[in-house]
């Protein structure tokens, strides 16, 4: 199986929970690491909501600037609800991706945009929540993926507490 990077850049997050949630499901989806930019998450970290423990496994980071953070190779991928960015159900995801959310009471500065490969964002009325948001663009990034599925994914997905079987099949 190919190795592909996947990582995420977040925007000065502000939330603890949030942070948790998006740690949580970048574990469930095969996330390499995770970044972030100013200190409202720092401040507020001692409030653990990482309920699978994805950080021992997966490196959350503060960084001065996302920009700097790109993995090498990876595409630069900004969600943001901006005219012209392209809907995630029509979006190609690019193997090596370094998918950029902007905070939930703000957004991505111009410079990020700019340097953008592609900005998609996702089709709702109103703006969702940061880890919301994360989690519906790895679903996505997921679901369109021929890399593992069926029955693989599910034994790969499910834990100790889940061996139900279908009956009927």
């Amino acid at each position: 199986m190919l190795k592909y990077t996947v990582a995420i850049g977040l925007t000065k997050p502000k939330s603890p929970t949030n942070v948790g949630s998006i740690m949580r499901a970048a574990g469930c989806y095969r996330v390499d690491s995770v970044s972030y930019t100013g200190e409202r998450y720092n401040r507020a970290v001692k409030f653990q909501t990482d309920t699978k423990l994805a950080q021992t496994k997966i490196p959350l980071t503060g960084v001065e600037s996302l920009l700097d953070a790109v993995p090498a190779g990876a595409k630069i991928v900004c969600v943001e609800l901006v005219e012209g960015a392209t809907p995630l159900p029509e979006f190609k995801h690019p193997d090596n991706a370094f998918y950029i959310f902007g905070p939930e009471d703000n957004t991505l500065s111009q410079g990020i945009i700019d340097r953008a490969d592609a900005v998609v964002y996702i089709p709702t009325v109103g703006c969702m929540n940061l880890a919301a948001t994360v989690n519906v663009v790895l679903y996505d990034r997921l679901a369109k993926s021929a890399h593992i599925s069926g029955d693989e994914l599910i034994r790969a997905s499910r834990d100790k507490n889940n061996n139900i079987k279908l009956s009927h099949s």
